[in-house]
């Protein structure tokens, strides 16, 4: 029989357990592993999704560059918010409304699921292991669950997309035209928001549009659209598009809506055809009667830029409230690089102001660093998410 074991001496207690990591952390770490090498890992999922499961390829397009970019930042949000239940929500809640369009189903989710830790094992060994798959395992069931729910609870009160009628196609430069189509049906959206349209030169491709104008009596939807170069959808609905074409229209969505609750005044900075929306936002304002202050700021790189500056001086022109300031900026750095936020600065202050931003990428982030630099609350700032902006550049 051994002899009991001797009690520690003073100062050599032993050291409690480690504790283990969270499945947050768990699933952060694989994200930081495999971030590097993102293109080889979504590369590998598509191989293993659409050769285990090939009748899921006729549900992408036939071009998979944007939505490999879209599968990376949808893992990465979703690991990133893993413990915080209420974004994810949120976020998970508007990719399962948006997903019906591309005819998703419940049944798809356990395939995708497969393929998806298929690829994290196989490129991740250094954080892969038991717990961290059971992580992923666990995190991949909540989040495909909300999806469906979501999905399944859109389905009770609107169609998985709207087939739209070209009506009017007004080419207002060489590479920017004013689309207005007329849904097959009711079309409920708010001013600020903004859709995804897909053409019929190149299905299953879909890219985002925001409204040009707040919600019209004769239903018709207006977008400000620009001709990029290799952009497959725009260039579509600038040159090829006329009336009579039929489109389609996903969900809307977005969050840059007016608070009509408050009667703080609008900041509005609108670059290119991210002057759309905004205009949305003046009509919005004008419909609800309220005398609020609303500033405009409209950029372009040069005056050919300003497409809409006629439009936005007769609302001016109209409302007393509002004022229109075009900004050109010829300068090599970009649109709106540096005349618009030295533009605003000068006007200021706006601290007391809501503060709507639309445009470019990089014209956003620009704009918002400007704008609380300048005192305006973060939270009093509005755009859309720069991640649905970059799939709208093409």
């Amino acid at each position: 029989m051994a002899p009991p074991e001797a009690p520690a001496a003073a100062g050599h207690r032993r050291a409690a357990p480690p504790e283990a990591p969270s499945d947050a952390v768990l699933l952060r770490r694989t994200m930081a592993e495999i971030e590097p090498i993102a293109d080889r890992v979504t590369s590998y999922f598509y191989a293993l999704l659409f050769l285990r499961h090939p009748g899921l390829r006729d549900l992408f397009p036939v071009a998979m560059d944007t939505q490999r970019d879209r599968l990376f930042n949808a893992l990465l949000t979703a690991a990133t918010h893993a413990d915080d239940t209420a974004t994810l929500t949120t976020y998970l809640t508007h990719l399962g409304r948006g997903h019906r369009k591309y005819g998703t189903l419940p049944e798809h989710y356990p395939a995708v699921g497969e393929a998806l830790l298929g690829a994290l094992a196989r490129h991740a060994p250094q954080s892969w292991g038991p717990r961290t798959e059971a992580a992923w395992v666990g995190a991949y069931t909540t989040i495909s669950q909300i999806m469906i729910d979501a999905a399944a609870a859109d389905e009770l009160r609107a169609p998985a997309w709207w087939q739209a009628e070209v009506v009017a196609h007004d080419l207002r430069t060489r590479d920017i035209a004013v689309v207005t189509v007329r849904p097959d049906g009711p079309y409920p959206f708010r001013a600020g928001q903004y859709t995804s349209l897909e053409t019929p030169w190149w299905p299953r491709v879909w890219r985002h549009y925001s409204f040009a104008s707040a919600p019209r009596s004769d239903g018709l939807l207006s977008f400000h659209v620009k001709a990029v170069p290799a952009g497959w959808v725009s260039t579509a609905l600038v040159h090829r598009a006329r009336p009579g074409d039929v489109i389609r229209l996903g969900p809307p969505a977005g969050s840059m809506t007016v608070d009509h609750t408050t009667g703080n005044g609008l900041l509005c900075l609108g670059g290119g055809t991210g002057i759309a929306p905004i205009k949305a936002l003046v009509e919005d304002v004008a419909r609800h009667g309220r005398r609020r202050s609303v500033d405009v700021f409209y950029g372009a790189r040069g005056n050919h830029g300003l497409y809409d500056i006629d439009t936005m001086l007769r609302l001016q022109q109209t409302h007393p409230w509002l004022s229109v300031r075009p900004v050109v900026d010829d300068d090599s750095g970009g649109p709106l690089s540096g005349g618009l936020p030295a533009a605003v600065r000068e006007a200021g202050p706006w601290h007391t102001h809501d503060a709507y931003l639309s445009g470019p990428p990089g014209m956003i982030r620009r704009g918002v660093d400007a704008l609380v630099g300048i005192g305006v609350p973060a939270h009093r700032i509005r755009h859309d998410s720069i991640e649905e902006l970059v799939g709208a550049t093409s």
